[in-house]
């Protein structure tokens, strides 16, 4: 008798719980961006090693991206946020790193002048006990602040 209260106990456990996890399933499936479809697409390398890429979806996304191998590349992407609202990023991406620029992403506050000084310090007597110190790197730092 105890044996099928436990069978009994399990099976209404197991029907229960079947429903619930079809019906989660079901809802991820309803998602609209589950039945989107690619609209456009087109991928183009060269044998310099320049290529350009674009591609646009049926639920608003786009993006763009041209360059020359591993070396750099710019581009732009969009998509509709869950907020109903159109985001829009440009980027270059280069020896410098990934730089991506949009109305809604967080700028960093300005450099404060006491640090351009010291960079113009460094500039002006670079280390000479340093192997790796570069006058190049120091220089685009500075400028990639200035920017700012």
């Amino acid at each position: 008798m105890f044996r099928l209260v436990i069978a009994s106990a399990a099976l209404i456990v197991a029907v229960a719980a079947g429903p619930l996890d079809s019906r989660h399933h079901q809802q991820q499936q309803q998602h609209p961006d589950a039945h989107a479809t690619i609209l456009s697409y087109e991928n183009v390398l060269q044998d310099d090693g320049h290529y350009n890429w674009q591609y646009e979806t049926s639920n608003g996304i786009a993006a763009h991206e041209e360059g020359l191998g591993a070396h750099s590349a710019n581009g732009v992407y969009s998509y509709t946020g869950p907020d109903g609202v159109l985001y829009r990023v440009t980027y270059v991406a280069d020896e410098a790193g990934f730089l991506p620029q949009g109305e809604h992403l967080p700028t960093p506050p300005p450099t404060p002048e006491h640090v351009f000084k010291t960079l113009e310090q460094i500039r002006a007597n670079p280390p000479k006990d340093q192997k790796d110190f570069s006058l190049e790197a120091l220089d685009a730092t500075i400028a990639r602040l200035r920017q700012h």
